[in-house]
């Protein structure tokens, strides 16, 4: 039986996306995904990580840059709170610059609390932060090799063939290729469906052998 606490987050998430655009509350969604994964990251917890499954690190290729991003809005925040004579406009700046460092912050525990996850079973899943999530279970998977590839465009790209890319870092470094295709969820609510998978893992053999092995073992 769910808590009162339970039965009112699903009443104002249905509430919410009912009044809303589709776009506007999974961005809204995904923001509050982002500052729970920042809790998490304090408190050196992970997020759905099942006993024997391996938890696979994607966040190498854009540590420095998100570190980077967060040193120039620090160094913003500052600049403007030593420029701005006004008072009000000072306290109401300084809020939005202060919460645009915690979402910064927010967006990379996201992505260290929410790695990719690879089963006992065999099966995998996908993610990036709070933006992309993405199940497969082991009977749609055929194989899975390490591939490194250098994309171009956004975070995820989907070409004609069913091709499935997720870049960290303007790269992916795992291919998997598919049984069947699979329904996947854009970060905006747009669905596809992919036959091929292309994702980074920091660790891409590690990733792999994971993979492979229930397979062989199988076999």
């Amino acid at each position: 039986m769910s808590s009162p606490i339970a039965r009112a987050a699903a009443w104002l998430r249905g509430a919410l996306r009912s009044l809303l655009p589709v776009a506007v509350y999974r961005l809204l969604a995904h923001e509050i995904r982002s500052l729970h994964s920042l809790a998490l990251w304090v408190l050196r917890r992970r997020h759905q990580i099942p006993d024997g499954a391996l938890a696979v690190a994607y966040t190498g290729p854009q540590t420095a840059m998100m570190y980077g991003m967060l040193f120039v809005s620090v160094v913003e925040t500052v600049a403007l709170a030593m420029v701005i004579p006004w008072p009000a406009v000072h306290a109401v700046l300084l809020v939005i610059d202060v919460y645009g460092v915690v979402l910064i912050l927010a967006l990379h525990a996201a992505c260290v609390v929410r790695p990719h996850v690879v089963g006992s079973d065999g099966s995998v899943r996908v993610r990036y932060g709070a933006l992309f999530d993405l199940r497969v279970p082991a009977a749609a998977i055929a194989t899975a090799r390490v591939d490194r590839r250098y994309p171009d465009g956004r975070l995820v790209r989907v070409s004609t063939d069913g091709v499935l890319g997720l870049a960290v870092g303007s790269q992916t470094t795992v291919t998997v290729e598919l049984t069947e295709p699979v329904k996947f969820v854009r970060p905006l609510g747009a669905e596809g469906f992919a036959r091929t998978l292309r994702f980074h893992a920091d660790d891409p053999r590690e990733a792999v052998a994971a993979l492979t092995r229930v397979r062989t073992d199988a076999g």
